[in-house]
């Protein structure tokens, strides 16, 4: 799947695209249905809530799970990817982030590329993020806050927060939101299962608890250009990849057969 020049366009103006219907209804329920197995495992990747026993997220799926594995070289996802970070592309991480009914916990504003370059040592903000909702997401469920034009602000300062929630972060701080907000606002990407959207690595972002009785699961691949690969090894391999091999495109109906 190629992006046209006007999505190619707001990805520049705005640092995302949202694209309603990415995956099909059949698609989806591919997907989902490998997540109770996921989540019913007890191994380092599957990261859960300080309140509970619920998960928070589970990384690096696409290494144990051929779904995922196949997922990510999805052509609706991985040709856009390739077409706007402009070369060959490798996974930097892989998560699927819970949002769990009543007891999904915030994710605080935070730049992607600011971790990744503070942690990882990735060289330049080359790396981009696709997110595939796998839930309804609405304004109930803790839909993803962004800051539209935040991306061109660079990056920014930031605090490493260890203590807020069960993952640590680099996050922004109030006034500096605020400015930025001021001057792009805020949207919430909303829509039902199968919805994805691409956003810049340095775009803001951040999402509220879920305080609902809804669950709010959403898919994130990162990719990162190949000649862009990461320095520094101090993270888990399952929260920041070492293989650099460039992702094949696979064909359009590899989720189902």
């Amino acid at each position: 799947m190629k992006l046209d020049e006007a999505q190619l366009q707001q990805f520049d103006d705005d640092g995302f695209i949202f694209v309603p219907d990415l995956f099909t209804a059949e698609e989806v329920a591919v997907l989902k249905g490998e997540i109770p197995g996921i989540f019913a495992q007890r191994r380092p990747e599957v990261i859960r809530e300080k309140t509970g026993d619920v998960v928070r997220t589970a990384f690096a799926t696409h290494t144990y799970n051929d779904v995922y594995r196949r997922f990510i070289s999805h052509p609706r996802i991985l040709e856009p990817a390739q077409q706007l970070l402009g070369g060959e592309v490798y996974i930097h991480q892989f998560k699927l982030n819970g949002k769990a009914a009543f007891d999904g916990d915030v994710w605080q504003w935070h730049q992607d590329y600011g971790v990744w370059q503070r942690d990882d040592d990735m060289p330049e903000p080359r790396a981009m993020n696709l997110a595939v909702f796998l839930d309804p997401v609405t304004e109930f469920n803790g839909p993803l806050y962004i800051v539209p034009k935040s991306h061109k602000a660079g990056v920014l300062e930031a605090g490493h927060d260890v203590e807020t929630t069960s993952y640590p972060l680099w996050t922004l701080d109030q006034q500096t939101v605020a400015n930025l907000v001021e001057k792009g606002g805020i949207a919430a990407p909303k829509g039902p299962p199968g919805s994805g959207f691409f956003f810049h690595g340095t775009l803001v972002h951040g999402s509220p608890p879920n305080m609902s009785p809804w669950n709010r699961l959403i898919v994130y691949v990162t990719y990162n250009r190949t000649d862009n690969a990461i320095r520094r090894f101090q993270r888990p391999e399952y929260i920041a990849h070492r293989d650099f091999t460039p992702l094949s495109v696979l064909p359009n109906d590899c989720l189902l057969t």
